[in-house]
């Protein structure tokens, strides 16, 4: 990851770098002469097409369907927002492309292009804030912050998951607000702020429990009840409550379900890692010989570090025969 590439005008991004979006972009744009006209179908389509690419990169990674994605927006996308439209339309549309462009810098970072990710979703942001979308722009956010922490940047984290988690507030969706008060819990844990971090763990809770089981229409809707006790119990982790950790880890896996091949091989490695910190020597190979038959064919920087996070922790570990195993599955899989 070149972190020289993130944030690069100071290092790291406080929410001056993201500037006053255009509040009359879409009003300026729309009843304007286009060489295409568009209506609410060309919008489906972008959501559909958003939709299924974002299903296959769950799936499989973001180095998967990147390149799909980036075309669709520059060949299809990019023209009807030089067509003809109607204000309700123009902002619809510009809905519609700010989750586009947030899942090309998902994708992105899921490659490991920290630089390319950052860009992407300050686009995002922008045109969520120009469409008066509050919660895509709070997605955005959420985004910036969570890559922040990834890097190290934690000034810079807390700021944007806190400006996240405000507007958060205004939102009539629980699952938003889990979703966004554990990012701030994630970042005030990295920053060393216990307080803030329980305390917003605690919010999420709470608004994770009231949300329905099934997803929404939304982009943060889709947050589910296992993606909360994944992230949750890593924020435990980084408190130092391996307890917790490892309970809420289970839950995401045993009871929650997570049905995506990348989501439930980055919660496998992560669970080994937590059983190996508590002494659970046996239980941590087990686990993670599950996790090398889940994390086959996807592709994801996550799945990269997860790899070199085993391979060089395994020395460490008694000389078994499962250890032996685990060492030529990850020797096999890395040539």
């Amino acid at each position: 990851m070149d972190r020289r590439q993130f944030f690069t005008a100071s290092g790291a991004v406080g929410l001056a770098a993201l500037h006053l979006p255009d509040a009359e972009a879409v009003t300026r744009r729309a009843n304007r002469s286009g060489p295409v006209a568009v209506g609410m179908g060309e919008v489906t389509a972008v959501r559909t097409m958003t939709t299924t690419l974002g299903d296959a990169a769950a799936e499989l990674g973001g180095g998967h369907a990147r390149h799909l994605a980036v075309r669709y927006l520059t060949q299809d996308v990019q023209r009807w927002l030089n067509g003809r439209y109607t204000e309700k339309t123009g902002g619809e549309l510009f809905a519609a492309t700010s989750e586009l462009v947030h899942l090309i810098g998902w994708m992105a970072r899921d490659e490991g292009n920290q630089g390319l990710s950052q860009k992407y979703n300050v686009h995002s942001f922008r045109l969520a804030a120009e469409a008066g979308e509050n919660e895509l722009a709070a997605t955005a956010l959420r985004g910036l912050a969570d890559q922040a922490v990834d890097l190290g940047h934690l000034p810079a984290a807390v700021r944007l998951a806190e400006a996240c988690e405000q507007r958060g507030r205004k939102l009539d969706n629980a699952k938003a607000l889990a979703y966004y008060r554990n990012t701030f819990a994630r970042a005030a844990a990295a920053d060393g702020d216990r307080a803030t971090a329980a305390r917003m763990l605690t919010f999420a809770q709470a608004a994770i429990e009231n949300a329905p089981a099934p997803p929404g229409q939304s982009w943060a809707s889709h947050y589910s009840h296992g993606r909360w006790a994944h992230e949750s119990g890593m924020i435990h982790a980084t408190l130092g409550d391996l307890a917790a950790a490892e309970e809420h880890l289970h839950l995401a896996l045993d009871i929650h379900g997570l049905d995506r091949k990348r989501t439930r091989a980055i919660v496998l490695a992560d669970l080994g890692h937590v059983q190996l910190k508590r002494g659970n020597t046996t239980q941590a190979l087990a686990t993670w010989g599950d996790f090398l038959d889940c994390a086959d064919g996807v592709r994801s920087v996550r799945i990269e570090d997860a790899y070199g996070n085993i391979t060089a922790r395994l020395p460490a570990i008694p000389d078994t025969a499962a250890a032996q195993q685990l060492a030529e599955q990850l020797a096999a899989r890395t040539a």
